[in-house]
C-alpha cells in the first residue's frame, strides 16, 4: 500500500476532531506531524482532500468521497491485525482487565471461571475502574481489554464493542432521610440535596462541581457514603442489591431506574493476545439473563 497507515489515520481523525490540532491531542502527537501526514497524502492522492482558507480545516468534495474509502481500509486493517494475532496462537504470558462495576459480578464470576480452565498458567491480574479510568488503563498499556458503559465519545487509537448486557442504574438514599418517604421525587428536590457522583481519576474537569457534590471514582466508595446517610446517588442496582445492607430506598424519580449500554473496549495499538481476543469474543457472546 502506497498511502501509509499513519496518513490515513490522520486523515481520519482530522475529520473526526474537526481541526489538525484535535485530531493531534487524540492521536497523541504533534500538529505539524498530523498536518504533514495529511499534506503527504493529498500529495500522493493528486487531489486536496481539504479546504483550508477559514479557521478549521472543511472537506472538500474529493475529500468526502475519499473518506469512505480510507475508512474502508483502516476498518479492514484492524480486522488483519485481529486475524493475524488469532492465527499467531502464542498466548501472552500477561492479561490485565478493567472491570465497571456497572457489569453485573455473575458475568465476570462465570466468565473467569472458563478463563482460568482455558489459560490456566497466564498471569492475569482483574482491576476495578470506571469511564475515563478505564480508558487510561488501555491506554498506558497497564489493561489490555476493558469494559465499560458506553462512552460519548472514544479516542481514536481505542476499539470498543457493543456487549449484549446492560446495566440497571437507579437513584437511592438512606432510607430515614425524608426523601424516601415521599411517592415521586422530582429533579429540583434532588438538587438541593448532596449528591454524592462519580468522578473518576483520568477525567478532566476544568469547570468547578456544581452544587453540593461529594465525588469518588468507585461505586462502591459510593454506596458506602450513601449508607452512611451522607447524600443520594446514582449507583448499579446489583451492587447495591448484592452489597449493600439494606439501609437505601430507590427514589422514584421520573425516568429512572435507567439501562444503561455497556462495551468491551481495547487498544488498537497494542492489541490484545489470542487469550485477551478469547476474552472479548466471550464477553460479546454474552446474553442478558
Amino acid at each position: 500500500m502506497r498511502y501509509s497507515p499513519e496518513s490515513l489515520q490522520a486523515f481520519v481523525q482530522t475529520v473526526e476532531s474537526g481541526s489538525f490540532s484535535a485530531a493531534a491531542r487524540a492521536l497523541g502527537k504533534s500538529q505539524s506531524t498530523i498536518s504533514s501526514a495529511v499534506a503527504n497524502l493529498e500529495t500522493d492522492l493528486g487531489f486536496a482532500l481539504f479546504n483550508r482558507v477559514g479557521r478549521q480545516p472543511v472537506l472538500t468534495e474529493e475529500g468526502r468521497r475519499a473518506l469512505a474509502q480510507v475508512q474502508e481500509i483502516l476498518a479492514a486493517s484492524e480486522r488483519l491485525d485481529e486475524l493475524a494475532v488469532r492465527l499467531a496462537g502464542e498466548v501472552e504470558p500477561y492479561l490485565g482487565m478493567a472491570i465497571s462495576d456497572c457489569w453485573q459480578a455473575d458475568h465476570h464470576e462465570s466468565l473467569l471461571k472458563r478463563f482460568a480452565a482455558r489459560y490456566p498458567a497466564i498471569e492475569f491480574d482483574c482491576m476495578i475502574a470506571e469511564d475515563a479510568d478505564v480508558i487510561d488503563l488501555l491506554q498506558t498499556g497497564r489493561a489490555q481489554v476493558g469494559v465499560v458503559r458506553v462512552q460519548p465519545r472514544l479516542p481514536a487509537d481505542i476499539a470498543s464493542s457493543r456487549l449484549q448486557v446492560q446495566a440497571q442504574m437507579a437513584i437511592y438514599i438512606h432510607q430515614d432521610h425524608a426523601l424516601a418517604r415521599q411517592s415521586s421525587v422530582s429533579r429540583s428536590q434532588l438538587i438541593v440535596e448532596r449528591q454524592l457522583r462519580l468522578n473518576t481519576w483520568a477525567q478532566n474537569d476544568s469547570e468547578p462541581l456544581p452544587g453540593k457534590v461529594w465525588s469518588s471514582p468507585s461505586y462502591l466508595l459510593l454506596l458506602e457514603m450513601a449508607e452512611q446517610g451522607f447524600g443520594w446517588s446514582i449507583l448499579p442496582r446489583w451492587l447495591v442489591e448484592q452489597f449493600g445492607h439494606q439501609v437505601l430506598t430507590q427514589l422514584p424519580v421520573n425516568g429512572w431506574p435507567q439501562r444503561i449500554e455497556v462495551d468491551a473496549v481495547w487498544s488498537k495499538r497494542s492489541p490484545p493476545g489470542p487469550a485477551g481476543r478469547w476474552m472479548i469474543d466471550q464477553l460479546c457472546a454474552q446474553r442478558q439473563d
